[in-house]
């Protein structure tokens, strides 16, 4: 058997350590599926990864538990496959692929916990009537590398997968931090704020056509948040992104943005990663131009898409090429804070306010008509408090 222990674990550093303190990023872009990561190499195609998460049922000072595997597997090196932090702790491990799964034991004096996540589902506990500091579960190997496993580590809500569009939510706990965000303090405004502009950044990709347009060529938006408890994607400084991709998915010809939150969460610099250009850098006033990389116009970069150009009030102006622009602007207190802005052609549309009960997996959105009391609407998700899984 392969056991990883507290005390393997801990020689040498704190158990709070264990949530690493990863160099910081200047930004880092969406992982494409399927990469390794950095994960060690299967020696055979017949090896496969997964990922276990153990929730905690209170938060408490980062910790971590004796875990047991069976023969055969092992526990993926290194220290950013294993972490703790005040709400749970996640743990890698690799060996023979087996959709059925591997019984893991863990004993873990002093901590209960409420529930195993695997992927976007939660795995059955079986306690030990013999040892009450003792469960197992059982976890199927499957996956093709470590990165493969992500959505064990993130608490993701997916309103709008569908032809033309990938919209994600991203749910933030400061009791989940690892990596880079144990260092600096907890973005709470940013956390909240991306929330707002994610939504209306969707509305106005539906409302202006450029959704559907993306569609009839096979492509898609990419529409998310950044996520702050995920070593394998360390997504920091706080950063979202309303990206192109000119085909399915990220293997496509991209252009894939990054928008970085100041302090007070107004957008600041867009660093614009480019398929075969690198890094396109924009700030305040600087037009961000897409193209579909469909055809020969545009040095090869084919027809514009639409130009995305950061406001002096932190907001993003939304340019297709045809029709009316539309802005992502601040709210009544001059930032984004509480609320975004909406305007189209000119004319304030929408104002968006979110709350994200995170705990508890209920997301409202509030809507107001700015020139239409029918655009006036309430929408509330509930989802997985641990998956993010739409209910």
């Amino acid at each position: 058997m392969s056991t990883l222990s507290r005390r393997a674990l801990v020689t040498g550093a704190s158990a709070s350590g264990l949530a690493l303190a990863l160099p910081r990023p200047a930004a880092a872009a969406e992982p494409a599926a399927g990469t390794a990561e950095g994960a060690p190499a299967a020696a055979d195609a017949a090896v496969a990864y997964a990922a276990f998460r153990l929730v905690r049922l209170r938060p408490g000072d980062p910790a971590v538990p004796e875990v047991t595997l069976p023969d055969g597997y092992e526990f993926v090196p290194g220290d950013r496959y294993h972490v703790a932090s005040r709400a749970e702790y996640y743990s890698f491990v690799r060996g023979p692929a087996t959709p059925e799964g591997i019984e893991v034991s863990v004993r873990w004096p002093g901590v209960t916990v409420a529930a195993v996540v695997h992927m976007d589902t939660r795995l059955r506990l079986r306690r030990d009537p013999a040892d009450r500091h003792r469960f197992a579960f059982t976890l199927p190997v499957t996956q093709p590398s470590a990165d493969a496993n992500q959505p064990t580590l993130q608490i993701w809500s997916h309103p709008d997968i569908s032809p033309g569009m990938y919209y994600k939510l991203d749910h933030n706990d400061p009791d989940r931090v690892a990596g880079p965000w144990t260092t600096v303090p907890w973005p709470a405004k940013q956390a909240r704020s991306q929330l707002h502009q994610l939504v209306a950044a969707h509305r106005i990709l539906v409302d202006s056509g450029l959704k559907a347009t993306a569609a009839a060529k096979g492509h898609r938006w990419f529409v998310a948040g950044f996520e702050t408890n995920n070593t394998l994607h360390a997504d920091n400084p706080p950063h979202w992104h309303i990206s192109y991709n000119s085909g399915p998915d990220f293997g496509s010809p991209t252009h894939n943005t990054h928008f970085w939150l100041d302090a007070d969460a107004k957008n600041f610099y867009n660093g614009m990663d480019v398929t075969g250009l690198g890094r396109l850098r924009h700030y305040v006033g600087d037009p961000a131009r897409l193209y579909d990389f469909a055809g020969d116009a545009n040095d090869g970069r084919g027809e514009l898409v639409a130009t995305m150009t950061i406001r002096a009030d932190g907001g993003i102006g939304i340019a297709p090429p045809d029709g009316p622009i539309y802005a992502l602007a601040a709210g009544r207190d001059g930032t984004l804070t509480e609320e975004v802005t909406v305007v189209r052609d000119g004319r304030p549309w929408l104002r968006i306010a979110t709350e994200d009960r995170y705990r508890v997996g209920i997301m409202t959105i509030r809507t107001r008509g700015l020139s239409h009391p029918a655009d006036n609407d309430v929408t509330v998700l509930r989802y997985d408090p641990l998956t993010g899984v739409l209910v």
